[in-house]
């Protein structure tokens, strides 16, 4: 039944994104898949394109999205991205995919995907989730989250998702570009390199520049 369910909610999002505008400009062929190598080919999109004529199914394949993951780091959750890096036959195309496994009170970081809006679908067990708006009404959204409930994460606004079960929680999560990008803002503003100033951090933040100091010292898990 669970599987049953995957692939309904793999196929209402694929449906959703034809008739949505891609934040990626539009192809002008059937497709681009892309490669490394620059011989023969045309860069599009940030990526050089094949000869149409050598492309094969492999190129527009992923496997293992119903594979649960491990989330035994620092903040308890595990994000497998499904974008042009994984499947080649995306370059152009303006859409990607995630799964997001939660270990209990596991924690998606807030963070903002600066090329694309991103629709979360639950799978398994409780999310809380929530977007903050720009400023400078930095208003706050949230809903609760059980199997089957949907929410969109408006592109560039900072968001989460926290897992407040006792059990695992899992969710897929379409996005408007074929590389939306991730900044977890965390990782960004304390585990820059090189770091900020602590002048710059302790005045933006109205802390102590021991404070700083403190939470540049700490290792950020790279959730992306």
């Amino acid at each position: 039944m669970a599987t049953h369910f995957f692939f309904v909610t793999i196929a209402i999002m694929a449906l959703a994104f034809t008739l949505a505008f891609a934040s990626d400009p539009n192809p002008l062929q059937d497709f681009c898949v892309a490669v490394k190598d620059s011989k023969s080919a045309v860069f599009v999109n940030g990526k050089f394109c094949n000869d149409p004529k050598l492309a094969k199914a492999d190129d527009f394949f992923f496997s293992g999205l119903l594979t649960p993951r491990n989330t035994s780091n620092p903040i308890g959750s595990t994000v497998t991205p499904v974008n042009v890096m994984q499947i080649p036959g995306l370059n152009t195309l303006g859409i990607s995919l995630a799964r997001i496994d939660f270990a209990p009170y596991g924690l998606n970081p807030p963070h903002t995907h600066p090329r694309g809006t991103e629709i979360l679908v639950v799978l398994e067990g409780t999310l809380y989730v929530g977007f903050i708006t720009s400023n400078p009404e930095n208003r706050l959204f949230t809903k609760v989250l059980c199997p089957g409930d949907v929410f969109v994460f408006p592109e560039g606004l900072i968001h989460f998702q926290f897992n407040e079960g006792k059990t695992n929680a899992v969710a897929i999560s379409g996005l408007s570009s074929q590389n939306p990008g991730v900044i977890t803002i965390a990782n960004a503003v304390f585990g820059s390199n090189p770091k900020i100033s602590d002048d710059v951090l302790a005045k933006a933040f109205q802390v102590d520049k021991k404070v700083v100091d403190y939470l540049q010292a700490q290792f950020w898990w790279p959730n992306n």
